[in-house]
């Protein structure tokens, strides 16, 4: 595969995929035209936070499969574009978790004691000013945390250490977990009048973008001081400008910015201002980090599909991933075959699971199954990213189920589909040794293993018709492997299933179709 890194990485995360017998280019620097046009010929893409990869740039890629951000924040990668494409977006969410956390820590320290200024104060005009430079003490203050996960987590236990006590806004954190550490969950507003020192540690989403805007500002305290190495956009600047001018905010240490750089940004010029060009995750130790782990699960999704931290996929521990991948592939599978039994135009799809496979999170498998229908009625690329999204796109109803009653199946799944054609289903259980049946066709009960090349056909029960099948593709030269017949009664509707040897000609399979008593066939190739 080809795969390019359009961001500076660790040398490390290039020698694992060459290792892995991956083409890997490096080519920085380019902007969005440019990626557009040499976006086309790559497998795979790797960034970090300079390269922005736009719906126009996903658009561009003819053979792109996964993008990996050496990082945590995705926010410079379109995830919807990428999902309608079904291209799979990871990142490494801990590769840079201390750094972030320690350079928090840092900034707060410098904050606390001036010391970027009274640094410059010293060496650039050769001053010793000690009073200018009073500091304040962080031991007894508190620390509000905006965003527990798991860098806020880190800053909050370091801030303990130093003897803060910590405030923490979350409304997804546990607060037993908190509270065993000595963090209390508050509210935001609480959060923000009480801290003396506040910390931003939430993604950038619509619902965070402002997050600090002037009416929070308003609640904190005279003489706050306020942290951010997240996102920039999460605190609105113009209203930090105007808290830091207006002396409501002693101070504020910024990591991020909405535009980088922000060469012309007002915020520069406040004096009680402490500015780093996005050193969150710079140290040598997280570069090695995020680029080896982003390196090594694009090297994994080549080898075996499977993915442990991705943006837009439902099932992303590798554990959970790792058990499920059989019933994922054999739900594409069935559903491959059922879109060939009810042809186009299919309006809804009811899946239901049985058996051993309910203690399972099959939303991955539902996913697969909605793939393995789509897959071949569109001509563009859908796959497990990307299924759902499509199937809503086009109206299309899908219903899951459990059912408690295993009905004699180790994990059986059950599928039917509902289209102008009628109703079809199929049902397929996958052994616990590993094996997958197809065990029901429209209700007819059949034992066929999915491999290889299947011809199903949907007949009249009467003397004659397994003797005309087996002449007409002997003629042709197709050998039989194995029949399966069901029905519910004598000389009524049946269902037949043939595993054979060799690719079926268009004009033998219409010659098949023509054979009296056949209603419908189909070929399937898995």
């Amino acid at each position: 595969m080809r795969i390019l890194v359009s961001d500076p990485i660790s040398e490390k995360g290039v020698q694992i995929l060459r290792e892995a017998g991956h083409e890997v280019d490096i080519n920085t620097g380019n902007d969005e035209a440019a990626l557009c046009e040499i976006i086309k010929s790559y497998d795979a893409l790797i960034v970090r936070s300079q390269s922005q990869i736009t719906k126009d740039v996903i658009e561009a890629s003819d053979k792109l499969k996964i993008i990996g951000r050496a990082g945590v924040g995705v926010d410079n990668i379109s995830i919807p574009a990428a999902t309608r494409k079904g291209i799979v977006v990871v990142n490494s969410p801990d590769g840079n978790t201390m750094a972030a956390a320690e350079h928090t820590l840092a900034l707060m320290m410098s904050l606390a004691r001036n010391i970027p200024q009274a640094d410059q104060s010293l060496r650039l005009s050769r001053e010793w000013k000690r009073s200018k430079f009073t500091g304040v003490e962080v031991y007894a203050k508190t620390l509000g945390v905006v965003g527990l996960g798991k860098i806020g987590f880190e800053v909050a236990k370091r801030a303990l250490a130093f003897g803060m006590s910590v405030l923490a806004y979350d409304p997804f954190a546990s607060a037993e977990k908190a509270a065993k550490m000595g963090i209390k969950i508050a509210s935001l507003e609480m959060v923000l009048r009480e801290g003396d020192f506040i910390t931003i540690h939430v993604p950038k989403t619509k619902d965070t973008l402002n997050l600090i805007s002037s009416e929070e500002f308003a609640m904190m305290k005279e003489g706050a001081r306020i942290i951010n190495c997240a996102r920039g956009g999460i605190i609105d600047e113009s209203a930090l400008c105007n808290a830091l001018n207006e002396g409501k905010i002693a101070g504020a240490a910024l990591d991020v910015f909405v535009n980088e750089p922000p060469l012309d940004n007002p915020l520069l010029d406040c004096n009680n201002i402490i500015a780093t060009p996005h050193l969150g995750a710079s140290t040598r130790e997280a570069q090695i980090n995020v680029a080896i782990d982003v390196a090594e699960q694009i090297a994994i999704y080549f080898k075996d599909g499977s993915v442990r931290a991705a943006v837009n996929l439902p099932t992303v521990d590798a554990a959970v991933m790792e058990a499920t991948a059989p019933y994922i592939s054999f739900a594409s599978k069935l559903g491959k075959i059922l879109y060939g039994l009810a042809g186009g135009g299919i309006t809804s799809l009811d899946i239901a699971y049985a058996g051993d496979i309910n203690s399972l999170s099959t939303t991955a498998i539902t996913r697969a199954m909605i793939a393995g229908v789509l897959s071949s009625a569109m001509p563009e690329s859908v796959n497990i990213v990307n299924a759902a999204m499509v199937a809503e796109s086009r109206g299309m109803r899908i219903t899951e189920t459990r059912d408690s009653n295993d009905r004699g199946y180790d994990n059986l799944i059950s599928v039917t589909a509902e289209s102008p054609q009628g109703i079809r289903s199929i049902a397929g259980n996958i052994l616990h040794s590993g094996e997958e049946h197809i065990v029901a066709i429209d209700g007819y009960r059949v034992d066929v293993k999915t491999e290889g090349r299947m011809i199903l056909s949907d007949h009249i029960d009467k003397p004659g018709i397994i003797g005309k099948v087996g002449t007409l593709l002997g003629n042709a030269g197709i050998n039989i492997a194995s029949m399966q017949v069901g029905r519910k009664a004598p000389l009524g509707r049946a269902v037949m299933v043939l595993s054979i040897d060799n690719q079926v000609t268009d004009d033998v399979l219409q010659k098949f179709a023509a054979l009296e008593g056949i209603n419908d066939c189909i070929m399937v190739e898995l």
